[in-house]
């Protein structure tokens, strides 16, 4: 009733048994692909936190839009215009006192090169008034 795992005249097995070597390797191989960083491209924007406790500022009652339809053209309060002259209005609301609001909105279908080449251009403006408008009906999903 003897177990031998070689042949049947009792020598030993010579064969490596893989299985253990297998299993430590595939831990290994899950634990660092849980390690590596998630390589993600993003336009940093500083966005408006709402406190409550500080008192809300006079809006002033010119808002400016910034649109993107699905062809990827931008548009200012509805006329189309190109980065550069985007660029030039940009700059000069900036400098205005109060700063007017700036609403972002673009078509869910515009491509994500041309929604994040204008946001660069908002972001080296300097707006610091910048809302995105569209968002609400994803309010509940997350």
């Amino acid at each position: 009733m003897a177990m031998s795992g070689g042949s049947e005249d009792g020598e030993p097995m010579m064969e490596m048994n893989m299985t253990p070597l297998i299993d430590v390797l595939l831990v290994l191989l899950i634990m660092f692909i849980i390690t590596i960083p998630i390589q993600t491209h993003a336009v940093k924007v500083d966005l408006p936190v709402n406190d409550p406790s500080q008192k809300q500022p006079i809006v002033d009652p010119e808002k400016n839009k910034v649109s993107i339809d699905q062809g990827g053209v931008i548009f200012w309060n509805g006329a189309p215009v190109d980065e550069v002259t985007l660029r030039q209005y940009l700059d000069t609301t900036a400098a205005m006192n109060p700063e007017p609001e700036l609403h972002f909105q673009p078509d869910p279908q515009a491509r994500y090169e041309v929604v994040d080449r204008t946001l660069s251009v908002i972001k080296r403006s300097n707006i610091s008034k910048l809302g995105f408008i569209g968002n609400e009906q994803y309010r509940n999903d997350f």
